[in-house]
């Protein structure tokens, strides 16, 4: 946990007036530390930069780095791509920082050197970087497809404000800061000390945020793009109403409602509300246990929903329950869910998932499975019952899903939607990308190329044993 590293008093410690950090989460390259942001380099000036995403030409700019602007690159990142594409740009410019009678850098050569950052690199990015010495810089890929918003709070040390980017609004707020805004696709921020300098890069970009972050990875208090996290979660939970209403309509004999805490429990509130069907709190959570849809290893997965939740017997015997979740991805944790509640004395399980079948990768910077992995590539409604062990599955139909977050902010006529259907935005995925992400992403894959994954198995096992 962030504040298990960053304790009051090493914040404390801390020289200087800016900075930049990243919440470890890779989604390119091999897992390593060596890969935690932010990266940093020393020429020129001194730069580091967080980023959050997925570039999708990385090893056409890993070619570019090596053949054409010679710079070494250290780890599998694409991150330190982006980063070094950037600083390859900003040199260019010849300038120096604080040497008299010359020039110095000004905001324009930065707008510069991400306007080719622009031309040169394809996929996902919102980005937060630091020239030192200079100042803060952030901008959004010309989709924006992944969040970034931008506030300001009055100083308590300066007669100006405090300046702020995040992923999530949510942040901001907690911190007092105010005019939150989000970064708009394809504009550029840059925060020196004396001015604050935007610029709209891309020119009538097309915005298509990734609906999976109201879906399930954004906190349920964040406003995102105009659109509250947690009402399009309550809305999702109307639209899965109507359509289990249509599919059940005078079959329908479900007892009880019970969300998979704690990413679903608006849309199953507001579920069992429409349907008039009592809710109840089924699941307790170990909130030691981190997600489990990330976690190395099928086996890892499974025996850790048996650790995350715990189901409260008088809840589900004898009942036919509705379990409903945010989505099913491999479809580990939902079989786990099930077999728990049909053990606490439950007749019948349906299952129930606010997004709709996921059948295709993420290539933007979700770290999910390989196609192979998801349990609903190739596979009908009926088949992933059975293959979950629920009596029924019921999905989120996609265009219901689209509306419930377009209805919060009606000039969202975009979305990425590429995992439940495979068209992605950016219109730059080929068949080869897709194989060789099929390749890198499975299980075994990531077990080659991180041996800790197999090593907690083992030792999970051994303590179970012991």
């Amino acid at each position: 946990m962030v504040r298990d590293v960053l304790t009051t008093p090493r914040v404390l410690g801390l020289i200087g007036c800016m900075g930049v950090g990243h919440v470890r989460y890779p989604t390119a390259g091999t897992p390593a530390n060596s890969e935690a942001q932010p990266f940093y380099v020393n020429s020129p000036y001194g730069i580091v930069m967080g980023h959050n995403g997925n570039l999708t030409n990385a090893k056409e700019l890993e070619h570019f780095l090596d053949y054409d602007a010679h710079r070494h690159v250290n780890t599998d990142s694409d991150s330190e791509l982006l980063l070094n594409i950037f600083a390859y740009q900003l040199q260019k410019t010849g300038k120096f920082r604080q040497i008299p009678n010359t020039a110095p850098i000004a905001e324009d050569d930065i707008f510069t050197a991400i306007t080719e950052v622009y031309k040169q690199c394809r996929g996902a990015y919102a980005c937060v970087g630091m020239i030192a010495g200079f100042g803060i810089m952030a901008f959004r890929d010309p989709h924006g497809i992944r969040p970034l918003v931008f506030g300001r709070r009055k100083s308590t040390t300066t007669d100006g404000y405090d300046y702020m980017f995040a992923s999530e609004s949510i942040v901001l707020n907690a911190l007092e800061f105010t005019d939150i805004r989000d970064v708009k696709p394809g504009e550029a921020i840059i925060i020196s000390k004396r001015n604050v300098t935007t610029r709209q890069i891309i020119p009538n970009p097309t915005l298509a945020p990734c609906i999976f972050e109201y879906v399930y990875f954004a906190r349920p208090d964040s406003i995102i793009d105009g659109v509250s996290v947690y009402d399009a979660r309550v809305e999702m939970g109307v639209t899965l109403a109507r359509k289990i209403r249509r599919l059940l309509g005078d079959n329908m004999d479900i007892d009880v409602v019970i969300p998979v805490p704690d990413t679903s429990r608006p849309t199953a509130l507001q579920l069992s509300q429409e349907l008039g069907l009592r809710y109840r709190e089924g699941f307790n959570k170990n909130r030691y246990v981190g997600r489990t849809f990330i976690m190395p290893g099928q086996e890892m997965r499974r025996k850790n929903v048996r650790r995350k939740l715990n189901a409260m017997a008088p809840e589900f015997q004898g009942k036919n329950v509705l379990i409903v979740d945010d989505s099913i991805v491999r479809g580990t944790t939902s079989q786990q869910i099930i077999q728990m509640a049909r053990e606490a004395g439950a007749k019948k399980v349906y299952f129930a998932s606010a997004a709709p079948p996921l059948r295709y990768p993420n290539v933007y910077g979700i770290d999910m499975p390989s196609m192979a992995e998801l349990v609903a590539n190739g596979l009908t409604e009926d088949d992933i019952s059975s293959a979950i062990g629920a009596d029924k599955v019921i999905f989120q139909d996609k265009d219901d899903l689209i509306n419930a977050c377009r209805k919060f902010n009606p000039s969202l006529t975009n979305f990425d939607t590429s995992v439940f259907d495979g068209k992605y935005v950016t219109n730059d995925i080929t068949e080869e990308y897709l194989q060789e992400l099929e390749e890198s992403r499975s299980d075994k894959a990531k077990a080659k190329h991180d041996p800790r994954a197999q090593d907690v198995i083992g030792l999970y096992n051994m303590v179970q044993n012991y």
